[in-house]
């Protein structure tokens, strides 16, 4: 009988022990998925730090630039309502008329009222403004292109437009009366 009851005990002791060593491999097997789960949830975390981070980099250009562009609007505005008047001014002394020329760095100005004996008949020439410097490509009727030059000279050294605008109208009545 003791012997039964020892065998009986091995065995039980031995299936203890297979159990045992199963529910330790058990539990190193859940500490290194646990261990990978970790380390998983810690780069996605560094991720997404990172992607919070650019994302707020970003934010902060496209809020700069829509303040800058607010700002260079906001100028605009403020020159535009000086533009109109001027315009206006120009426009009502000097007998102009501004058209587009056809391209797209080209206007168009036109005198009337320069010639005495023709109020209606126009002088025009053509202002190219594609590059820094200013330039006169085409006018009606022909003026010497010296002149022209000249004129040119000084409003490309000042940047103003009515200086431009006030030596054209001048060249024009000159041409008109010779």
């Amino acid at each position: 009988m003791k012997k039964k009851d020892i065998e009986i005990l091995q065995l039980k002791t031995n299936t203890y022990q297979q159990t045992i060593s199963k529910e330790s491999a058990e539990t190193r097997e859940m500490q290194a998925a646990i261990a990978s789960l970790t380390a998983q949830r810690d780069r996605q975390a560094a991720a997404r730090d990172a992607l919070k981070e650019q994302i707020a980099a970003t934010q902060k250009d496209i809020d700069a630039r829509l303040a800058a562009q607010r700002a260079h609007q906001a100028q605009l505005d403020a020159q535009a309502r000086f533009n109109v008047p001027e315009l206006d001014f120009w426009v009502t002394n000097l007998c102009l008329r501004i058209e587009g020329a056809g391209a797209e760095d080209r206007l168009k100005f036109v005198y009337t009222h320069i010639d005495e004996k023709n109020w209606e008949r126009e002088a025009w020439f053509e202002l190219s403004t594609g590059s820094r410097d200013y330039d006169v490509r085409h006018c009606r009727p022909k003026l010497e292109r010296e002149k022209v030059e000249r004129v040119l000279d000084r409003v490309n050294e000042t940047r103003e437009l009515a200086t431009l605008l006030k030596g054209m109208r001048e060249l024009f009545v000159e041409a008109m009366k010779s």
